[in-house]
């Protein structure tokens, strides 16, 4: 059969996504986009060497929402594959992901629209982008003219009051360990167990932090790793 995958090597790595947990647990949606990539495999003959699943909350839609997502990029870096996934508006709908995407370098394909490419999804980014602009302006210009009419915004309304440093360390440190929290989910399967095995090799952590980057290993943010935030991973982990 011919491979239809741009010209990249003969292996796909699968993105699936549903918004809500309760999608993810009873996996409406998720048949129909798993039955869409394996028909495209069979179609194009080529290699289906991981899946991804991903389960976001539908408050956001940003890189912090989407670690299966940052594994799948990974994974499909790493076996020089395509990211393959049902419909093109699971990955086109956020410019965050889509810049995540574009800076991968990673090619992939869509199977509701395999003529798409990375031109195609530039120029949906940069629809989004204008859409959410245009939101923004209506938003700021409604609040104008509820102001105008004398209503009250954000600090001017009487039951408002500054935060308490106390108020304010005990945001900070939930914040830290919300942080936290997404860095083990992220890091967990890949990035910690590396890191570990760099460290036991006594490479410095700058080494340890471009062996990483040389890998297609990301930080949480999606960008490079340096050795001083090798070295808080390691302190965490209590490697010495």
């Amino acid at each position: 059969m011919v491979c239809y995958c741009h010209g990249m090597n003969c292996n796909l790595v699968g993105y699936y996504r549903c918004s809500t947990e309760s999608q993810g647990r009873s996996g409406l949606g998720l048949e129909a986009q798993q039955f869409a990539v394996k028909e495209h495999v069979k179609l194009t003959g080529c290699e289906l060497v991981g899946e991804y699943t991903e389960v976001e909350s539908s408050h956001r839609d940003d890189l912090d929402n989407r670690p299966e997502l940052r594994k799948a990029i990974r994974h499909a870096k790493r076996s020089k594959a395509t990211l393959v996934i049902a419909k093109l508006d699971r990955l086109a709908r956020s410019v965050y992901v889509t810049a995540e995407l574009m800076r991968s370098g990673v090619e992939f394909v869509a199977c509701d629209n395999p003529t798409a490419n990375r031109l195609t999804i530039q120029i949906l980014a940069v629809m989004a982008e204008h859409e959410a602009e245009q939101i923004s302006k209506r938003t700021s210009a409604a609040l104008a003219a509820y102001k105008a009419r004398g209503g009250l915004l954000g600090a001017s309304l009487p039951q408002c009051r500054n935060l308490t440093r106390q108020a304010r360390l005990k945001g900070g440190e939930a914040a830290k360990t919300a942080h936290a929290k997404r860095a083990d989910e992220a890091y967990a399967e890949e990035v910690y167990p590396r890191i570990k095995a760099l460290a036991r090799q006594d490479l410095s952590l700058r080494a340890i932090a471009c062996t990483l980057n040389d890998e297609g290993h990301q930080t949480l943010n999606g960008k490079q790793w340096t050795a001083v935030q090798v070295g808080r991973i390691l302190d965490r982990l209590h490697v010495a």
